[in-house]
């Protein structure tokens, strides 16, 4: 219930694409960004709407070499092939990002993978497969990014989050609770960096139109809410960057349900066991 990471796993790292230049001096500059997931989905769309913004370098890391080379092309900005749940990637992304571009002023934790159907069923490889790429791979490089980010006074992280993670969704149990833990973790790393100078963003997409589903082999079904397209969720994500949110769901009204479920769960519950 949210976006997709890149597809078959690559090598470990791998990098490609031109080097960006470092400096403030072109007009508009606001600094670098790396996102991650940038092969499809909502980290591609990501990409696209800070390049059409102008004043972005760029640096992109994906699982799907071909796709991301495609992207890093439209972007003009280094690509790195990775898989964040390979041990040392997580330190590796930046080192190399930091290499190639000089800074980074801008994370965009976008990858991510889900898996539905019954708990009891669920593989235990699954488990781990989820856990490891939507928390233990983001708050590694996180851990890695946030120091140079300290250092330089600025910067800002900006984790995908779902609104599965804030309302919990019936047959998506650890993919809930993998998004569950990134929400406590932007709020408790907000809290944190409140005096330096850094800044976190938590963006809670519902459903968006991406390869996620077909990914993790079963199609959405429900009704409501309908899928959005991953353009919606990266004018969001640059909304919330250029405008200094805190929080953004997409589309906007889903915040409805997470407050009735925040000012009374018993209701909600009840709901969500009926309708949900």
């Amino acid at each position: 219930m949210s976006h997709a990471m890149s597809g078959p796993r690559s090598e470990p790292f791998t990098a490609s694409g031109p080097a960006a230049a470092v400096g403030a001096g072109a007009s508009g500059y606001r600094g670098t960004a790396l996102v991650t997931g940038a092969s499809s989905g909502i980290g591609a769309a990501v990409v696209r709407r800070l390049a059409a913004d102008g004043g972005w370098r760029l640096a992109l890391s994906g699982r799907d070499e071909t796709r991301l080379a495609r992207i890093a092309d439209q972007a003009s900005g280094p690509a790195f092939a990775a898989d964040l749940t390979r041990p040392g990637a997580g330190a590796r992304l930046p080192r190399c990002a930091l290499e190639r571009t000089g800074r980074v002023d801008l994370l965009v934790a976008g990858a991510g993978i889900g898996w539905a159907g019954g708990f009891g069923t669920m593989p235990a490889a699954a488990l781990d497969e989820v856990i490891d790429v939507d928390v233990r791979a983001t708050l590694r490089l996180v851990r890695e990014v946030v120091p140079h980010m300290v250092a330089a006074g600025r910067g800002r992280v900006v984790l995908i989050g779902s609104l599965a993670g804030v309302v919990a969704v019936r047959d998506e149990a650890v993919y809930s609770a993998a998004k569950a833990a990134l929400a406590a973790f932007a709020d408790a790393l907000r809290y944190e960096l409140a005096p330096t100078g850094v800044r976190v963003t938590h963006v809670v997409p519902g459903v968006v139109d991406t390869p996620f589903f077909d990914r993790r082999g079963t199609p959405y079904r429900r009704a409501r809410p309908p899928p959005v397209p991953p353009e919606r969720v990266a004018d969001a994500v640059w909304r919330a960057v250029t405008r200094d949110r805190d929080e953004v769901f997409v589309p906007g009204w889903l915040s409805l349900p997470a407050r009735v479920r925040g000012v009374a769960p018993g209701l909600y519950r009840r709901l969500a066991t009926r309708f949900g």
